[in-house]
C-alpha cells in the first residue's frame, strides 16, 4: 500500500543502514571524525570521534581519543574517554580503558573495562527492613 523509492526513503534518514561510514581494517585516520549519520570503525583512529548516530567499533578496531555518540557497540579497543546519550554496549571482545558516561549500560561477559563510570538517571531509595541493619557496617 505504501510504496516509496528506497533511495528517497534512505535520503531523509541519516542514520539508514545505506548511510554508513565505514573505516575498514587496515586503515588509520589522525585527527577529529564528525558525522550526522552511523559509523563502523574497523581499522585505526587517533583522535576525537563524534556521531549522531550509532558507532560500532569493529572486532579489529581501534581507537586512541575520545569519543561521543547516541549509541555505541565497542568489540574492539578503546582508549579514552566514551560520552554516550543512549545505549553504550560492550561485547565479550571490547577492550575499554578510559571514562564512561552514558544512559545505559551492557557489558557481556569477557569484556575488559578500566576506569570509572558514570550511568545517567534517578537512583530510586531501597526499602528499609530491620534486616539490612546488619549490613550498614560494611
Amino acid at each position: 500500500m505504501f510504496k516509496g523509492n528506497k533511495e528517497t526513503m534512505a535520503a531523509g534518514n541519516v542514520n539508514s543502514p545505506d548511510k554508513l561510514n565505514r573505516i575498514v581494517a587496515g586503515t588509520s585516520i589522525e585527527g577529529e571524525i564528525i558525522s550526522e549519520g552511523n559509523i563502523r570503525i574497523d581499522g585505526k583512529v587517533k583522535g576525537t570521534v563524534s556521531t549522531k548516530g550509532r558507532l560500532v567499533i569493529g572486532p579489529e578496531g581501534n581507537i586512541e581519543g575520545n569519543i561521543t555518540c547516541s549509541n555505541a557497540d565497542v568489540e574492539g579497543v578503546l582508549e579514552g574517554a566514551i560520552k554516550v546519550s543512549e545505549l553504550l554496549t560492550l561485547k565479550s571482545t571490547a577492550k575499554l580503558q578510559g571514562d564512561i558516561v552514558t544512559s545505559k549500560l551492557s557489558i557481556e561477559p569477557g569484556a575488559v573495562f578500566g576506569g570509572t563510570c558514570n550511568m545517567g538517571g534517578i537512583v530510586k531509595d531501597m526499602p528499609k527492613s530491620s534486616e539490612d541493619d546488619s549490613f550498614r557496617s560494611c
